[in-house]
């Protein structure tokens, strides 16, 4: 069989025991006889090398041999194309299925080749015609140390950048400039909201602040647009409108605005048809990882039916952790966590080598809980290489062939879940959740709650670009649906119910694949489990 693109030169070097340089497999398959070009590269390389470099392609096709000699096996290959030291499942082979979506799927072409290796499909463009930026990513940016002024800072910070697309919208006074005003005047307000509770008669008292002062409003209620009340957290950023009492001690609210998603954006797409993966929660090393699921995943990427996918983005909780809850201990499969970290990445390797891998961090994983979390520190990027992925903060915005994706773990949607009514956020539906933080423009608005929140000079958790697509985990459901034309996908997870989720009630989604077409935001959602 002919070598055909940069994937099936990954995947005949896995089956000669080599890693590879992306640059090493881009000049191979430019060659005019690819075949030929890797027989002359696997014959010039030095005994013991380990990852086949660029110079190495160079040499063999200059018809010379290379100057270095061994590589160390602490190399930091850019496409891993390492063997598969994973057992796999009895369902390891087997075909997904198609649960969701507009596109249909193609067959099955996966193959075992002579050897015993996986033969993959080509992928359906040149690595060439990819483009991936990306935004936000505060790894190495963290300013905070615990002071009172960073809390000051990040609270500024969050008004004035959010509050910033409400001023607009309402004729806006500072907290003690409404103080001074006189009774029945028109005022309006942009603020934190620092209070909300209900009065004796049943209206709602809210109390919003700003760099000024804070100010009471009340939302009576007979009013339609009192059930926007059940919808605020504290903290999260508000204008509202109305007049003020007699006395001007109060202000009856007119109006309330959210900082939100236009309902007229119109999200980017893709000029080609190409395809993302978005996954997350893989919880490698608990008892309950679904290993055939995930070999099953890998598996379909080398189809010919997943051709069109050239991205796979992960958000967060790549390894189970270590004493995340109460007698974790009692479930997990490999109890360190460099172990942990280790096995992801024999797990990673089986995914074809030429996809862009983008990862970020959860709440499971080595890294600091509080939010913002940077990504990976140096030693445990250094044990996940496989692939070469980019290795980001939770959250980051990842920009695909011009589709924007905000990645972000989701630890603030049991928060939301908890403080808002079930028919507003579930876990049934965690899309809908997810349209409250888009609402919100704040992936986490409430300071001091369950989710732990670091205070920078910066608030790295407003959204302040609309995304084209929202893409969270955490919860171990799947959803997806469109707010305002935006894209919100939570995608479930790879590990299937453990006790302790048994114990507090939740029902995971497991081994689901959501595949985005990027050229139209399609879904399509492939079960492997």
């Amino acid at each position: 069989m002919p070598l055909e693109g940069p994937a099936r030169i990954v995947s005949e070097l896995t089956n000669r025991g080599y890693n590879a340089e992306r640059e090493a497999v881009t000049l191979i398959a430019a060659a005019d006889d690819p075949g030929t070009a890797l027989e002359r590269v696997v014959d010039v390389v030095p005994e013991g090398t380990l990852v086949v470099r660029s110079e190495h392609v160079r040499s063999a096709l200059d018809g010379a041999h290379p100057t270095d000699s061994t590589d160390s096996e602490t190399s930091d290959p850019s496409v891993s194309t390492g063997t598969q030291s994973i057992e796999r499942g009895d369902d390891g082979g087997t075909a997904p299925v198609e649960t969701e979506g507009s596109r249909s799927a193609g067959s099955n072409a996966s193959s075992v080749d002579s050897n015993g290796g996986r033969s993959a499909a080509r992928r359906s463009s040149d690595p060439g015609e990819r483009s991936l930026e990306i935004v936000g990513d505060m790894t190495g940016e963290s300013t905070g140390t615990g002071e009172y002024s960073d809390f000051v800072a990040v609270f500024r910070d969050r008004l004035e950048r959010l509050g910033s697309k409400l001023k607009g919208r309402v004729n806006h006074r500072p907290a003690t400039s409404i103080q001074a005003m006189p009774g029945g005047s028109e005022v309006g307000m942009v603020g934190l909201v620092n209070d909300v509770r209900s009065t004796a008669n049943g209206h709602w008292l809210i109390e919003l602040e700003d760099a000024t002062g804070t100010f009471p409003w009340l939302v009576m209620k007979d009013r339609e647009y009192v059930d926007l009340v059940e919808e605020l957290l504290c903290d999260e950023v508000l204008a509202m409108e109305g007049t003020l009492s007699d006395d001007a001690g109060i202000a009856f609210v007119d109006s309330m605005y959210f900082p939100d998603v236009p309902r007229t954006h119109q999200p980017s797409t893709a000029d080609r048809h190409v395809q993302a993966a978005l996954i997350s929660d893989v919880h490698v090393g608990s008892q309950e990882f679904m290993h055939d699921a995930w070999t099953a995943f890998a598996d379909w990427l080398h189809t010919e039916e997943a051709q069109h996918v050239e991205y796979l983005l992960i958000a967060g909780d790549m390894v189970e952790g270590v004493g995340v809850y109460p007698n974790q201990d009692e479930e997990l499969d490999i109890v360190d966590i460099y172990d942990q970290y280790e096995a992801f990445n024999e797990y990673l390797k089986l995914v074809p080598g030429d996809l862009e891998i983008v990862m970020i961090p959860g709440n499971h994983d080595a890294v600091r809980l509080a939010e913002p979390q940077p990504g990976f520190d140096e030693n445990l990027r250094g044990i996940m290489s496989a692939h070469d992925p980019r290795i980001v903060s939770n959250p980051s915005t990842v920009t695909i062939e011009g589709v924007s994706v905000l990645m972000y773990h989701g630890v603030s949607l049991d928060e939301v879940i908890a403080e808002l009514p079930a028919e507003k956020a579930s876990y049934d539906e965690p899309h809908k959740a997810m349209y409250q933080l888009l609402k919100k423009r704040h992936v986490a608005p409430q300071f001091g709650g369950h989710t732990r929140l670091a205070p920078e000079e910066r608030d790295y958790l407003v959204i302040e670009e609309v995304p084209d697509i929202f893409h969270t985990g955490h919860v171990h459901k799947l959803g997806f649906g469109k707010y305002h034309n935006v894209l919100a996908i939570n995608s479930g997870c790879w590990q299937a119910q453990t006790d302790f989720q048994k114990s507090v009630n939740i029902d995971p989604d497991s081994g689901y694949a959501p595949i985005v077409d990027l050229d139209t935001l399609d879904v399509t959602v492939q079960k492997f489990s």
